[in-house]
């Protein structure tokens, strides 16, 4: 009903301009991107510029959002939230309204990416969201509302991006908005305390959802569910060693989390190299047993390092 409500209240069509009271800066709506319970995003311009602009009625949103913005700014080499480009006010006919602007992600959400690339990027793309999580959990944040619909993916190298905090949550308090397929108290598998176990359980589900595109509801068996649905799939199975302690609570923080993804992703690329045809084993084909096993080789270094260069991409950026 709140979310109706925003939608009525921001109906702003194509060309609509909103005039910043104490910045004096205009802004021409394009299109809405998205509405929620807190707000309206509407993609805009600036100064032929595309940036997102959020508006809402209820200014003490507004301002936890931007000083979580703030916050992520301060965690240096963390690239996970857009940047914070203008705070302000509008005065509409009727109303003064808050609003903010931040820099406009553009890119396929991740699911959408995984779609068209292929699963083999899934973990790739969850070191680079571990790595910032982990800065950010340092810097005192949970995460908290962690899906795909909010994970874009941008960049001729691809980068994670997220395009919401509005579940950004200071650690030790209760979780201020969660998503039910990605939160463990929907799945009976913890609290809603704001803590970096939440977000890497989040994060597990995250990379299940990606190999199950359509969410399965749950049948109340928990992680017994959650475990079949791990073993049973091929890609995801390659992970258990990482997906089910992250289910279960039991890495201490996202370093953690991630160390365990880079030695499954290394395993992984060791057990397809190692892999042999029946024909290598025929003593009549030596030669042909030779090449293959180079070849395997050349394609488990190849592989290996891609895996490094966006591990250490995800650092840099």
């Amino acid at each position: 009903m709140t979310m109706s409500t925003m939608k009525s209240q921001f109906n702003l069509q194509s060309g609509a301009v909103i005039n910043g009271k104490w910045h004096h800066k205009h802004y021409r709506i394009e299109k809405e991107l998205g509405a929620g319970a807190n707000g309206v995003v509407y993609l805009a311009t600036y100064q032929g510029q595309l940036v997102a602009l959020k508006i809402s009625e209820n200014g003490y949103t507004v301002t936890s959002e931007v000083n979580v913005l703030k916050s992520f700014t301060k965690v240096q080499g963390s690239t996970l939230g857009p940047s914070l480009l203008d705070v302000d006010d509008w005065q509409s006919s009727s109303k003064l309204y808050s609003f903010y602007v931040m820099e406009y992600i553009h890119g396929p959400d991740l699911l959408s990416f995984v779609k068209q690339k292929g699963e083999a990027w899934v973990p790739v793309l969850m070191l680079q969201l571990l790595s910032d999580l982990e800065e950010l959990h340092k810097a005192g944040w949970v995460f908290g509302d962690l899906k795909p619909e909010n994970l874009i993916v941008t960049g001729r190298a691809p980068r994670i991006r997220c395009i919401d905090v509005g579940g950004t949550t200071i650690k030790g308090r209760a979780i201020k908005e969660f998503t039910e397929f990605y939160d463990r108290g929907y799945w009976g598998l913890g609290s809603r305390k704001a803590e970096p176990t939440y977000d890497l359980f989040s994060t597990a589900m995250v990379f299940i959802h990606c190999a199950y595109p359509s969410r399965f509801s749950k049948d109340g068996r928990g992680l017994e569910q959650l475990t079949d649905k791990v073993k049973k799939h091929k890609n995801l199975k390659c992970y258990e060693d990482v997906l089910i302690p992250a289910l279960q609570g039991r890495f201490k923080s996202a370093s953690d989390m991630r160390q365990a993804l880079l030695t499954c992703s290394y395993k992984q690329t060791r057990s397809k190299g190692n892999s042999v045809s029946p024909q290598t084993r025929q003593p009549t084909r030596k030669t042909k047993r030779k090449r293959h096993g180079t070849t395997g080789a050349i394609v488990v270094i190849l592989f290996i390092g891609c895996i490094y260069f966006f591990y250490l991409y995800s650092q840099m950026v």
